[in-house]
Formats: structure tokens, C-alpha cells, sequence
């Protein structure tokens, strides 16, 4: 009798295991997972958007040193920063797709405002010249060109989940198991050279 309890025991483990496996191999982790993924690729964009914002107001003080009436200018980009700084895209809100939207356009108009601060310190060589504006150019630039990296991989690992969702196995998987996954919205292009690094040299 124990022997028959171990041997029902054993075969229903087995069973179990085998299952899993199956289903394993066919992709019914594969949705969650390019879910996390994305997730993780969007925080990356969020950590340099981050950091960027960081460097604008020693920036803005160093400018503020050798070309203080240019005020509008200076105001622009203090402003523009405040508003890339409220809109918050988290986990929880970024299957919104009007409010990865307003993020966007708001991390743009601040692009906009650091372009035009730049054109304003073409007019003060002096400024150019300040260690801790040479430090902060390097520093700006290369924030660009990770916060340009972090977003075509949260395109790609969008475009990643997207199609899995859509195409078969993945989903006949959402619709039974996953089908509280929205479709993922992604970054729009604004301009032809939207893949590319905005141009932040001061010189």
C-alpha cells in the first residue's frame, strides 16, 4: 500500500514537472518576461532623463556667471526643466499612452531650451573657456548620447513585447493568460533624425 502511495506520488511529480516544462518551451513566460524587460529598458530612460536634468542648474549658474542678461534665455531652460521634472511615467502609468506623450514632449522642449542656451554661449568666448563649463559640455554631451541608447532599447524591447503579443504562440497565451497586458506605446519620432543624439557641443 505505501508503496502504491509512493509510486502515485512520484508519477503525479513527474507529471508536474513535465507540464511545466512543456509549457515552458512554449512561450508561456516569454510575455511576462519581454514585459519586465521593457519595464527595465523604460527605467534606464528615466535614469538619464534624470541625470540631465541634474547637470541643468549648475549649468544654468555657470552661464548665469559671464552672461547674465541673458535672462529670457536662462528663464527658458529653468522652466522648460520644471516641466520635464513633474511628468513622471512609472511602471504603473506607462501603458498610458498619453502620458508617455506629455513626457516626451515635455523632455523635448527642454532639448529645445538647452539648443537655444548653447546658441547664447557662442556669444562669450570667455565662457567657453571655464573649466566647469568644458566639465559640464563633457558630462552634457555624453548624457545625450546614453539618454539617445536608452531609448532605442525601450524601442526595441517594446517592439519585442508588442509582437509577441500578436503573433502566435504569444498570443494565444495573452488571451488566456495575459490578457490584462496592454498593447505598449513607444516613443514617437518628432523629426527624421529622432535616432540620433542631439548635437550639444559648445563651441
Amino acid at each position: 500500500m505505501q508503496a502504491a502511495h509512493t509510486y502515485r506520488w512520484g508519477f503525479k511529480a513527474a507529471a508536474l514537472l513535465l507540464i511545466s516544462s512543456v509549457l515552458s518551451g512554449c512561450g508561456i513566460n516569454t510575455i511576462p518576461t519581454l514585459d519586465e524587460q521593457a519595464k527595465a529598458a523604460w527605467g534606464q530612460v528615466q535614469n538619464q532623463y534624470q541625470r540631465r536634468a541634474d547637470l541643468i542648474p549648475n549649468l544654468v549658474e555657470v552661464v548665469k556667471g559671464y552672461a547674465a542678461h541673458e535672462q529670457d534665455t536662462l528663464t527658458a531652460v529653468i522652466e522648460a526643466r520644471a516641466k520635464a521634472t513633474s511628468i513622471q511615467v512609472d511602471a504603473s502609468t506607462l501603458d498610458n499612452p498619453e502620458k508617455l506623450k506629455q513626457f516626451q514632449q515635455a523632455q523635448d522642449g527642454l532639448s529645445g531650451a538647452l539648443s537655444r542656451l548653447m546658441v547664447v554661449s557662442e556669444r562669450y568666448p570667455d565662457l567657453k573657456a571655464n573649466q566647469n563649463f568644458l566639465a559640464l559640455q563633457s558630462q552634457l554631451e555624453g548624457t545625450e548620447n546614453r539618454i539617445a541608447v536608452a531609448r532605442r532599447d525601450f524601442i526595441q524591447a517594446v517592439q519585442a513585447y508588442n509582437t509577441e503579443i500578436r503573433t502566435f504562440p504569444g498570443r494565444l497565451w495573452h488571451s488566456i493568460m495575459y490578457s490584462d497586458l496592454p498593447v505598449r506605446a513607444t516613443f514617437e519620432a518628432t523629426s527624421a533624425d529622432a535616432d540620433k543624439a542631439p548635437q550639444v557641443k559648445f563651441k
